[in-house]
C-alpha cells in the first residue's frame, strides 16, 4: 500500500505576482540530499533521479528529499511522475512512501487495500514539523486524506497546484481534484524550495518535472 503525501515546510513572500514556466531537469548537480542519497537511474525507458531516505532518521515523516537547488516556490502548480517500490529490508509497515515537498524554508497514500480505512488513506497532507499527519488525523480526522487508485511500481502523474493557503492535489491527469487542502499550516504568504520526498523501505524515482509559478517581483 502507498501513500503520495505533500509535505510544506515554511518560508515568507508577498505582494503581486507574474506567471512563468520551467522545466526542471532533473540531475544530481541540481539537487541537494537531505537525509537522503540519491542516484540517476534509467527505468521503464526514463531518465530518474532515485532517492532513499536515509537509514539513520527513524520516525516517518521527516524532511528526507532531495531539494532543487535555486527554486523559490510560492504559488503555482508543480508536476512531476513519480515511481515508488519497496526496498529489499523495508520494514512490515512500509507503504511506499512517495511525495513533493514544497515551501521549504533554509532551516530545513495507501492504495488498493482491502480495508475501506486504509484506501481512504491513499493521498496524505502533512506540514513539518509542527503537523505530523498523526497530529493532523488526531484533531481533524479524515481531512487531510482521500482515496485514489493507484500502486506500487508504476508511474503516477501528479500535479500539485498552490495559492495562497490552499493546495489541491490532483493524480493521473484527472481534471478533479483527489485533495484540496484549505488551510496549509505555515500561511498564505509562505514561499521555499521544492523537494523529492520519500519515506521508510522505499526507493522513489522522479521524472519529469515542471513548474509553473506566480513569481513576486523583485
Amino acid at each position: 500500500m502507498k501513500r503520495i503525501i505533500a509535505l510544506l515546510i515554511a518560508g515568507s513572500a508577498s505582494g503581486l505576482s507574474t506567471v512563468f514556466s520551467q522545466v526542471s531537469k532533473l540531475d544530481l548537480t541540481r539537487l541537494e540530499a537531505v537525509s537522503v542519497s540519491m542516484s540517476s537511474a534509467k527505468i521503464m525507458g526514463k531518465n530518474t533521479i532515485r532517492v532513499i531516505k536515509d537509514a539513520a532518521v527513524k520516525e516517518p515523516d521527516e524532511p528526507t528529499f532531495a531539494k532543487l537547488k535555486g527554486s523559490n516556490f510560492e504559488n503555482g502548480t508543480i508536476e512531476v511522475k513519480v515511481l515508488s517500490r519497496l526496498l529489499k529490508d523495508a520494514p512490515e509497515f512500509a507503504r511506499g512512501f512517495i511525495g513533493i515537498a514544497f515551501r521549504i524554508n533554509e532551516s530545513n497514500t495507501k492504495f488498493r487495500a482491502e480495508d475501506q480505512l486504509r484506501r481512504n488513506r491513499t493521498i496524505q497532507y502533512f506540514s513539518f514539523p509542527e503537523f505530523k499527519f498523526d497530529r493532523l488525523r488526531r484533531e481533524s480526522p479524515a481531512a487531510y486524506e482521500s482515496y485514489v487508485d493507484i500502486g506500487l511500481n508504476e508511474w503516477i502523474d501528479l500535479r500539485i497546484e498552490v495559492k495562497g493557503a490552499q493546495a489541491k492535489l490532483f493524480v493521473n491527469k484527472s481534471k478533479q481534484p483527489s485533495l484540496i487542502v484549505n488551510d496549509l499550516k505555515h500561511g498564505a504568504d509562505s514561499a521555499g524550495t521544492i523537494g523529492l520526498w520519500v519515506d521508510v523501505g522505499t526507493e522513489g524515482y522522479f521524472a519529469d518535472l515542471k513548474i509553473r509559478q506566480e513569481r513576486t517581483p523583485e
